[in-house]
């Protein structure tokens, strides 16, 4: 059986589901994010406590087919500016269509709908949040953190980061990461 679960995009989200569900005594048989899947059926009743769970941990069980799609968006996008390492060989847009099997159009339709944001909007706001946490892990400097994340210069990074927060990268780094405006790990 598969589970999609919104919200679960980070390891530690990944670590609770896992949690929940060997607590309900189930084997698990693939764990990624946005979706687990268990080798036995569930039963009612351990869907019913599972639900609960998850909402206390700020996480969702979903069954609508759309909100599964926004959700398999949103891990696709994390996936590629979190995880992703290599440099990106095709655009945003492409590699969607390509990891979920469906019309660039048709996705950003039912993704604006439930978010009301565009994709493109969302992979900014995303793009910024990882440039925040790189920034104040303090291992590479604005050239390689704008390489590391697909900008064409430092300026257009700093231009696109500026219209985010309002603030300069650099101005961001010497407020330091106590700040308010520091990165959440994982944010729900």
């Amino acid at each position: 059986m598969i589970f999609y679960i919104k919200n679960m995009v980070c390891m530690s989200c990944q670590m609770v589901v896992t949690y929940e569900l060997e607590k309900l005594g189930l084997n698990l048989h693939k764990v990624e994010p946005g979706k687990v899947e268990v080798f036995e059926p569930v039963s009612a009743d351990q869907i019913l406590i599972l639900k609960l769970a998850l909402i206390r941990a700020g996480l969702e069980l979903m069954d609508n087919k759309k909100n599964i799609l926004v959700e398999k968006i949103v891990c696709a996008v994390t996936e590629m500016i979190d995880y992703a390492h290599d440099e990106l060989k095709t655009n945003f847009s492409h590699h969607l269509s390509e990891k979920l099997n469906h019309d660039y159009t048709y996705l950003a339709n039912i993704f604006s709908e439930a978010k009301g944001t565009t994709i493109e909007q969302f992979i900014i706001l995303k793009k910024i949040q990882r440039v925040k946490q790189l920034i104040c892990y303090n291992e590479l400097n604005m050239t390689e953190i704008s390489w590391k994340m697909h900008y064409s210069s430092v300026a257009h990074l700093s231009t696109q980061f500026k219209k985010i927060t309002g603030i300069t990268p650099s101005h961001f780094k010497h407020m330091g990461c106590n700040s308010s405006l520091h990165p959440e790990m994982c944010e729900l």
